[in-house]
C-alpha cells in the first residue's frame, strides 16, 4: 500500500510550489520532497544524538548534489558516475549555508547535515532555489533546535523590470541575478551579480524578494504548525562562570584591551599568545579548565572588541569608522605574463595574474543547465597558509576558495569585452600573498588592474570593498565599520562586500552572524561601500593604471577572425581534417571554427596568422572569371601546366596562356613549386573546371 503523507502547495511566481512531508526519507531528522513546477529536490536535515567532542565550533555541513539524469544526461568520464560537487553546487551550498547557520543555537554542537539531491530540472523553476526552501523547510520541521524558518527568492531585471524566480532563459538576459533570505522580520542573505544597478534600484530588488520571502515563511509556518516536530534538548557549550571571573582576576579588561588595540595582526597574535601561557600556567592545577581556555580568551577578546568599538568608538587599529587602510597598487610585477598587478590595503595583499587563450580553451562545463556549456572569463583565487602565517600541506581550493573566485568573478562580468570585440578565453588569477580581512575584494581590485595591464578593453574600472557591523542591545544600537580587517570580522556582525563601477553595482555578498538586518543597516552599509570603492579607485587604483593598454603582451597569442560560409566549413576541415592540418602544420597557428563559420587563427607571429588566414579565404571563396589570383604550380602536362588555387581547387593554364610570346615547352616557363599570378578566364559550373592564363596581357 502506498505510504501516507501530507502534501502542501502554494502559488510562487506563477508556478505552483508543492512540499510532501512524511513521503520519503522518514528517518531523517526532517525531510521535504519538494516540488517546483517539473524541479524536483529531496531536501533532509539529520542531527546527531551527541555533540562531538573537543569541538568549539558549530558543525554544520551543507550538500547540494546534482545528478546527471535530472537533465536526461549521461554523467561524463569513463565511470559515468558523478564525480566531485561541481562549481555550482558548492557555490549552492555556500548560499543555503550562509542564512541557515546563524539560526541554530551559539552553544550547539551537535553534527547536522543538510542533503539535498537534485532528481529533476524544470527550466522553469531553479533547482538551487528550490534547495534552498527544502533546507529551511526540512529543518524547520525537524526536532533540531532551529530558530527559523527563513525564506529565499531570486530576483532578475529584464528590460528594467523585475522578473521573480526568473526561468533560464530569462536568467540569461537578466541584467540582475539577486537571491535574498529573509526571516520573519529581517534580511539576513544577500547575494547578487549585476549590470552596474544603481543602489537606489538594487535596495528596491533586495526588498521586493524580502516581501516575497515573507509569504513564503507564513506557508512554511503553517507546515510547522502540522506536521513540525517538537525540538529536541540538548548539551549545551558553556564556559563556567567560574572560568570566566578568574581569568579577568589575571588579565584585567584593561590589559585585554592594550592587548587587541594594535593594527598589527602579528603583534596582537603575539600578545594573545602571551597572555595565554600565563594563564595555562596559572590553572595548571584545573585540568577541567584547559580544554576550555582557547574558547574562554577567544570570547573575552571578543567582548572587548566589540566593547571598544560600540561603546568607546575605537577600532583596534585606531582609525574611524569609515576609514579605509593604507592602500598601494603597481602592475608588472611578473614578467612574461600577460598582464600583473598587485594590490594592497593594510596587511591584504593579493596579486593578479591574467592569462588569454583562444576561445575554443575556454572552459567547458557539464551540469544541469543546458544553455550554459561553456565559460569564457574564468577567476580563480588561492589562500595559502603562508598568507596568515601558518603551515599546512596544500590539498587544492576549498569551498571558501571557490566562493571567493566566483564572488570576484562576478565583480568583473558586466565590465568585460564580448566575444566579438575581444576574441578570447581569460583566466584571472589571485594568489594571495598576505591576509587580514576581506581578501576577496582586493582579488577585485587587483583582477581589474591586471586586466587593463594585459590590454583587456574592459568597459569601466571596478573595486570592491567590505563594511563590517557590532550590534548592541536594540535595532538602533549598531556601529557600521568601512574596510573590516580580520578581527572586526571575526568578533562582529556582519561581512557585508560590495563590488561595483562608479555608476553602479555589480556584485554583493553579505554575511552575517545575527538574525538579520534592518533596512537602515541595509542602506547604510551600501553607500558606505559605494563611497569607499570610488575613493579606492580614485586614490589608488587610477593613478597605477587609468585604462587598458591599447596593445596586448608579446607573450600573448594573437588572434584573427574570419566570417566564412557554414557551407564552407567542410571544406576548410578536408576530409579526416587534412586541410586544417596542413595549415596548422605550415604555419604554426591554432584553428577554431565556430557552427557559425566564425574562423579564429591564434598564433604568436601576425605574419604567419595572415598566411593561414589567406589560405583560409583561397578555400572558401567562390572563384569566378575574371578575378586575378596566386597558386602554386603543382602538376605539369605537355600541354599545360596545374596551379593550385586553394586546397583542392586546381586550375589549368594552357600552353597557350603560359606568355604573350609562343612557348614550346611548358617547363621553359614555370616548374612545380613556383608561386604564380593568374587570371580566371572560366569555371564549369557543372564539371567545376577552371581555365587559367598567365598571359600578362590577360594580367593588365
Amino acid at each position: 500500500m502506498s505510504k501516507e503523507f501530507k502534501s502542501y502547495s502554494m502559488e510562487l511566481a506563477g508556478r505552483t510550489l508543492r512540499v510532501d512531508i512524511g513521503r520519503v526519507a522518514a528517518q531523517a531528522n526532517g525531510a521535504a520532497f519538494m516540488h517546483y513546477g517539473d524541479t524536483t529536490v529531496l531536501s533532509t536535515a539529520t542531527a546527531s544524538d551527541k555533540p562531538r567532542d573537543g569541538i568549539d565550533f558549530f558543525p554544520l555541513s551543507v550538500e547540494y548534489e546534482e545528478k546527471m539524469y535530472a537533465v536526461g544526461k549521461m554523467p561524463g568520464g569513463f565511470n559515468k558516475r558523478e564525480g566531485k560537487a561541481s562549481e555550482n553546487a558548492i557555490l549552492t551550498s555556500r548560499v543555503i549555508d550562509r542564512p541557515m547557520r546563524p539560526l541554530f543555537p551559539k552553544d550547539y554542537r551537535n553534527d547536522v547535515t543538510l542533503n539535498n539531491l537534485v532528481m529533476s530540472v524544470d527550466p522553469d523553476c531553479s533547482p538551487e532555489l528550490t534547495a534552498m526552501l527544502g533546507s529551511a523547510i526540512a529543518t524547520a520541521i525537524s526536532d533540531i533546535p532551529f530558530d527559523g524558518p527563513c525564506a529565499t527568492t531570486q530576483i532578475g531585471m529584464v528590460g528594467g523590470f523585475f522578473v521573480v524566480n526568473p526561468n533560464e532563459e530569462q536568467m540569461a538576459v537578466s541584467d540582475l541575478k539577486l537571491t535574498v533570505a529573509s526571516t520573519r522580520d529581517k534580511v539576513i542573505m544577500i547575494e547578487a551579480g549585476a549590470n552596474e544597478i544603481p543602489d537606489e534600484k538594487m535596495i528596491e530588488a533586495i526588498y521586493k524578494a524580502d516581501s516575497v520571502n515573507k509569504e513564503i515563511i507564513a506557508f512554511i509556518d503553517k507546515i510547522v504548525a502540522e506536521v513540525g516536530k517538537e525540538k529536541h534538548s540538548y548539551t549545551a557549550f558553556v564556559i563556567p562562570e567560574e572560568l570566566t571571573a578568574a581569568i579577568k582576576e589575571i588579565v584585567p579588561p584593561q590589559e585585554m584591551e592594550v592587548a587587541v588595540f594594535t593594527d598589527e595582526k602579528q603583534v596582537r597574535e603575539e600578545n594573545i599568545k602571551a597572555i595565554t601561557q600565563r594563564l595555562e600556567a596559572a590553572f595548571a592545577d584545573k585540568e577541567e579548565w584547559i580544554p576550555l581556555l582557547g574558547e574562554a580568551i577567544y570570547q573575552y577578546q571578543k567582548k572587548t572588541v566589540r566593547k571598544m568599538i560600540l561603546k568607546d568608538q575605537k577600532r583596534p587599529d585606531g582609525r574611524a569608522m569609515n576609514q579605509i587602510r593604507t592602500l598601494a597598487a603597481e602592475t608588472d610585477i611578473i614578467p612574461r605574463v600577460h598582464g600583473s598587478a598587485m594590490f594592497t590595503r593594510g596587511q591584504t595583499q593579493i596579486c593578479n595574474i591574467v592569462t588569454l587563450a583562444p576561445l575554443a580553451e575556454a572552459q567547458k562545463i557539464d551540469g544541469l543547465n543546458l544553455l550554459e556549456t561553456t565559460k569564457r572569463y574564468i577567476h580563480q583565487y588561492n589562500f595559502p597558509s603562508y598568507s596568515v602565517g601558518e603551515t599546512r600541506p596544500s590539498r587544492g581550493p576549498g569551498r571558501r576558495e571557490i566562493g571567493h573566485g566566483a564572488l570576484a568573478e562576478r565583480a568583473l562580468i558586466p565590465v568585460l569585452p564580448t566575444p566579438e570585440d575581444f576574441p578570447y578565453a581569460i583566466r584571472s588569477v589571485s594568489e594571495t600573498f598576505e591576509s587580514n580581512g576581506s581578501t576577496s575584494m582586493a582579488s577585485t581590485c587587483s583582477s581589474c588592474m591586471a586586466l587593463m595591464a594585459a590590454g583587456v578593453p574592459i568597459k569601466k574600472m571596478v573595486a570592491g570593498i567590505s563594511c563590517g557591523l557590532v550590534t548592541g542591545d536594540s535595532d538602533d544600537d549598531y556601529v557600521l565599520l568601512t574596510d573590516i580587517q580580520g578581527l572586526e570580522d571575526f568578533f562582529g556582525d556582519m561581512d557585508f562586500k560590495v563590488t561595483g563601477t562608479d555608476a553602479g553595482i555589480t556584485a554583493i555578498q553579505m554575511d552575517i552572524k545575527i538574525h538579520g538586518l534592518t533596512k537602515d543597516i541595509v542602506k547604510g552599509a551600501i553607500a558606505r561601500c559605494h563611497e569607499a570603492r570610488n575613493f579606492i579607485m580614485d586614490t589608488c587604483m587610477k593613478p597605477c593604471i587609468s585604462e587598458p593598454r591599447k596593445e596586448l603582451s608579446p607573450y600573448a597569442p594573437k588572434i584573427s577572425q574570419i566570417q566564412i560560409s557554414p557551407s564552407k566549413i567542410g571544406d576548410v576541415v578536408g576530409k579526416q581534417g587534412k586541410t586544417i592540418n596542413k595549415i596548422i602544420e605550415d604555419t604554426g597557428v591554432k584553428i577554431d571554427i565556430s557552427e557559425e563559420g566564425l574562423v579564429s587563427v591564434a598564433g604568436t607571429d601576425q605574419t604567419m596568422i595572415d598566411k593561414a588566414i589567406d589560405i583560409i579565404r583561397g578555400i572558401t571563396i567562390e572563384i569566378e572569371a575574371g578575378m586575378i589570383m596566386r597558386g602554386s604550380v603543382v602538376r605539369m602536362l605537355e600541354f599545360g601546366a596545374f596551379v593550385e588555387l586553394a586546397p583542392g581547387k586546381d586550375g589549368m593554364v594552357h600552353i597557350s596562356k603560359l606568355s604573350d610570346k609562343r612557348v614550346e615547352k611548358v617547363e621553359d616557363v614555370v616548374k612545380i613549386g613556383d608561386e604564380v599570378t593568374v587570371k580566371v578566364l572560366k569555371v564549369d559550373p557543372v564539371k567545376g573546371r577552371i581555365d587559367l592564363s598567365m598571359k600578362p596581357s590577360d594580367l593588365e
